[in-house]
């Protein structure tokens, strides 16, 4: 094994900072993925989820890592996505959730009608 495999790839130096100097992003439910980290054009991609989608200060969050990250030399460009909560429900024109329940009825298929019938509960 030669100096430079053992050194930790960008990736795992990457991982090992958001792990040690964002505690809060687990502290609150979150997790974060390196996506991306090429040491020959510099690009990072981060991708923040759980507790973090519609999270309020997830944007400060983000603003954080990329102010930081950006010091590196090896590094030239920081993006870090965090999907929207909406994004993972399909968002707003999805006709169905995820457990395949028409929302336009509230979930409760065909009770829209004010006499249920006599096998209502």
């Amino acid at each position: 094994m030669t100096e430079s495999d053992a050194d930790p790839s960008l990736r795992e130096r990457v991982e090992d900072w958001l792990s040690r100097e964002m505690p809060i992003i687990q502290m609150h439910g979150g997790t974060s993925a390196v996506r991306e980290a090429d040491p020959e054009t510099g690009e990072v991609i981060i991708e923040l989820g759980g507790g973090c989608k519609g999270c309020s200060v997830s944007d400060v969050t983000t603003g954080n890592i990329e102010a930081e990250l950006i010091k590196w030399p090896e590094i030239d460009e920081v993006t870090v996505r965090v999907p929207d909560a909406r994004e993972s429900l399909g968002g707003p024109e999805q006709a169905e959730s995820i457990m395949g329940i028409d929302r336009t009825e509230g979930g409760r298929g065909d009770w829209g009608s004010s006499n249920p019938g006599k096998d209502h509960l």
